[in-house]
């Protein structure tokens, strides 16, 4: 008799382990879940950039190609900069997809894409369109490339992409969502004691 009384006190603290195990797992596993959900959202974005990447390079090279000998010297220092921001935004692509969430990183490829657009609407201001996360047309770019305000979607304007496809903008929102996600999971507690151990950083999205 006196063992079975002290049968349930000496299963106690074990009971509690795997209570305590039981729920760290299933804590991690959901981080886990999000982070891949992220990661695999970074990858679409990836290949949506590339093909705004390469629209624009061969839009590059088609313009170099019909240029003519009495071009503006203006003209010619728009189209250098585009290329320039091309192989930046190439060589930020590359290095982030070793890392894609990392902030640092996204941040300088938020940098880049920017430039690139930049320097696409100075020399096609005509030939840009924005649209919402969603899919649907925002607003074309004014000629001149001067855009009037847009209410911003979790925090985030629409990019003004050279190619006429709204998949680069979906992929982008996406992306941002899924990150936004990931960061609120981290920073919940208890489960903020399972990122810290398992040093699961947040993420950045991108803007």
């Amino acid at each position: 008799m006196e063992l079975m009384s002290a049968l349930p006190d000496s299963l106690m603290p074990w009971i509690a382990l795997a209570l305590v195990l039981f729920w760290f797992v299933g804590a991690y596993n959901r981080l886990m879940r999000l982070r891949t959900a992220a990661l695999q959202a970074y990858t679409t974005l990836d290949a949506a950039l590339v093909r705004q990447l390469e629209f624009v390079l061969a839009r590059a090279h088609a313009d170099a190609a019909e240029g003519s000998a009495d071009e503006a010297v203006p003209g010619l220092s728009s189209g250098t900069s585009l290329q320039a921001a091309a192989g930046q935004l190439a060589t930020l692509l590359a290095a982030t997809r070793l890392r894609p969430l990392a902030p640092a990183g996204i941040a300088a490829l938020g940098t880049a894409l920017h430039v690139l657009v930049s320097a696409w609407q100075r020399l096609h201001p005509d030939a840009v369109l924005s649209f919402d996360a969603d899919g649907t047309l925002s607003r074309p770019v004014p000629l001149g490339g001067v855009a009037e305000p847009v209410p911003a979607v979790e925090g985030t304007a629409p990019i003004a992409w050279p190619e006429p496809s709204a998949a680069a903008e979906i992929a982008r929102g996406q992306f941002n969502l899924a990150v936004l996600h990931y960061n609120d999971a981290i920073h919940q507690f208890p489960a903020l004691l399972v990122a810290w151990i398992m040093q699961l950083r947040p993420a950045a999205p991108l803007r």
